[in-house]
């Protein structure tokens, strides 16, 4: 397999990080996220995301290495968790949430005469 293209997306220009998305010639895509740290950049990005790859396909289940699937609230059907995040984006998003009352003042009927 040959790597026969690269990606570099950055995430809000760069402060929250970059993935960058390596292309096989078979077509498969592998990527690689890293956050927004110190000294990353557009230039370096690539070779740090070679290296990331290249430590973590070092690791060695059997000597500790942690290779266990972790399922999401929403795939293991965790009703639960999902509501707390569900109110927890609530909270994080108010008073963006919360629809704008409008209120108008009229005077029903006719006025009267004296």
């Amino acid at each position: 397999m040959q790597v026969v293209g690269t990606q570099i997306i950055a995430a809000r220009g760069g402060k929250d990080g970059f993935t960058v998305e390596f292309v096989s010639d078979d077509g498969a895509v592998v990527s690689v996220q890293m956050r927004g740290e110190e000294g990353l950049n557009r230039q370096n990005a690539i070779m740090k995301a070679q290296s990331l790859m290249s430590a973590m396909a070092s690791v060695d289940a059997s000597e500790g290495g942690d290779m266990s699937v972790h399922r999401s609230a929403r795939a293991s059907g965790d009703r639960a968790e999902l509501e707390e995040q569900l109110d927890q984006g609530l909270e994080d998003s108010f008073p963006a949430s919360d629809p704008v009352s409008v209120t108008r003042s009229s005077v029903p009927g006719e006025p009267t005469k004296h």
